[in-house]
């Protein structure tokens, strides 16, 4: 065998063992979880006295949802005199002037509610949050984005779990109030249900790190500042906050069975906007804290699981070198068949994948909360098929962050899309350019037809569910890119 065939053999094994080491981290997570809702007492805690609570509301550009947040913030349940609600303004368009109407008509029913703007919109949603502390009355601060709809009782619900004084966050379940509305909408609420139901329970039972979630949660105002206050210097300024507060001692209290309803994105180009801010940002919150964390006096689980969960985005980056070398490696294969041996043997590494299938099956039928009536096998495929759909964007995503180029903070368009008769053509916040990557993630589906083609000649066809998943998702993601711009 050549070198260079050596050398393709051997990145291909690598690739495999480190997507079977990262399949047991989820595994592991998965029989925290299952244990942890063994435990868990939802009996909210008794409370005397409530605390004084500020809400803030991070505003930019929201005409289509801002409304409809601000009317349900304003029904929160709440002692009178004990809450005031921040609507921190940074927007450039109508959105002002729908804003400052709404919150005149508050304010005459004696609701504390205020419209602040900043002179200059510096460090984006960070910026905005701690511009929003420097005025805020409250000694707790709960946190909305616009496409959120937290019920009545939230505060009610959240506020007597910081019954200690180590609790710095408590952080909340997200519902999805327009799952049904497409194939996507689906396949993302069966991604954050498992996220919100076996990561963050799990994680948070086995007393590791955990994320507030940017949005639906309450943080103690003492440990924000404690921790260094809101940051830019990552596109995920609430991860990159959690890990600095949990590194100097706060603890997290994560509740599964209190759910904040909000709105998933109907487009991709929408959805690929918050796929890169989220993915990048991780990329960069491990840069940035990793190694604090290593140094740290933190027990050894706690420093893999906190490796885990901030170089969980590279599995993208792990999946698209994977699947481009995949093809290579098959004809390496079929010109060396005396290897076949070792293949065999690699072959037990595919009992990650099996791994992961219980993951989301715990998630999808045995959490409470996230319990879905979908049936499991389709619902899986076609998450597996759309992730590796994006496994290009979100890999360069990934390798932006982990290298250190900076790009904007990038938001996510919102709808309105709350059932299939929402308009959603003509949203003047979607970008009407096809960029490159759209065009690469078309060829890259073309790439992996000519996987099935290879298959077909060489007759061996133990990756065609690899690659016909590939080719199936980077086509349709590529295809929606285009068809998104145009709505």
């Amino acid at each position: 065998m050549a070198w260079y065939e050596i050398f393709i053999l051997g990145l291909y094994l690598l690739v495999m063992l480190m997507l079977f080491i990262y399949s047991m981290g989820q595994l592991h997570l998965t029989f925290a979880y299952l244990k942890a809702r063994k435990t868990i007492d939802e009996t909210t805690p008794a409370i005397e006295n409530y605390p004084f609570v500020t809400v803030q509301l991070p505003i930019y550009n929201e005409e289509y949802v801002i409304e409809r947040l601000i009317d349900s913030i304003c029904k929160l349940n709440y002692p009178a005199g004990k809450l005031e609600i921040q609507v921190l303004d940074d927007s450039t368009d109508e959105s002002v002037e729908l804003i400052a109407k709404k919150i005149k008509a508050y304010q005459q029913q004696s609701i504390d509610i205020k419209h602040i703007q900043r002179p200059t919109r510096t460090d984006f949603k960070a910026g905005a949050l701690a511009y929003g502390l420097a005025q805020a009355k409250g000694e707790f601060i709960a946190i909305f984005d616009a496409d959120f709809l937290p019920p009545p009782d939230f505060l009610l619900k959240t506020i007597p779990y910081f019954n200690t004084s180590k609790v710095g966050v408590v952080q909340t379940r997200w519902g999805h109030i327009n799952k049904e509305y497409s194939l996507f909408t689906k396949v993302q609420a069966f991604a954050l249900n498992a996220h919100f139901s076996v990561e963050q329970t799990g994680r948070n039972y086995s007393h590791s790190f955990i994320n507030f979630n940017g949005t639906a949660g309450v943080w103690r105002k003492e440990c924000i500042k404690n921790a260094g206050g809101w940051s830019a210097e990552t596109l995920t300024e609430d991860l990159d906050l959690s890990y600095r507060a949990q590194l100097k001692g706060w603890k997290f209290k994560y509740l599964e069975d209190v759910e904040s309803p909000a709105e998933l994105p109907v487009l991709m180009p929408a959805i690929k906007s918050q796929q890169y801010r989220w993915n990048k940002g991780a990329a960069e919150t491990a840069v940035k804290n990793l190694g604090k964390v290593f140094k740290s006096s933190l027990s050894l689980k706690t420093k893999l699981h906190a490796s885990f969960h901030l170089l969980n985005s590279s599995i993208f980056v792990l999946l698209l070198i994977g699947g481009i070398i995949s093809l290579p490696v098959l004809y390496i294969k079929y010109l060396h068949p005396e290897i076949n041996f070792y293949f065999h043997i690699a072959s037990i590494l595919l009992v990650g994948f099996v791994s992961i299938g219980f993951f989301f099956w715990v998630s999808a039928k045995k959490a409470p909360y996230t319990k879905s009536t979908d049936r499991f096998i389709p619902s899986f495929f076609a998450f597996m098929t759309i992730s590796m759909g994006l496994s290009y964007h979100n890999a360069m995503a990934v390798i932006e962050g982990l290298f250190g180029k900076k790009t904007p903070f990038i938001r996510t368009p919102k709808f309105n899309a709350t059932s299939k008769k929402a308009k959603i053509s003509g949203n003047k916040y979607l970008s009407r350019k096809i960029d490159g990557s759209t065009i690469i993630e078309f060829a890259l589906g073309l790439y992996f037809v000519g996987g099935l083609v290879l298959a077909y000649v060489t007759k061996d066809l133990g990756l065609v569910p690899f690659h016909l998943m590939l080719a199936i998702g980077l086509l349709t993601v590529s295809y929606q890119s285009i068809k998104g711009t145009h709505a």
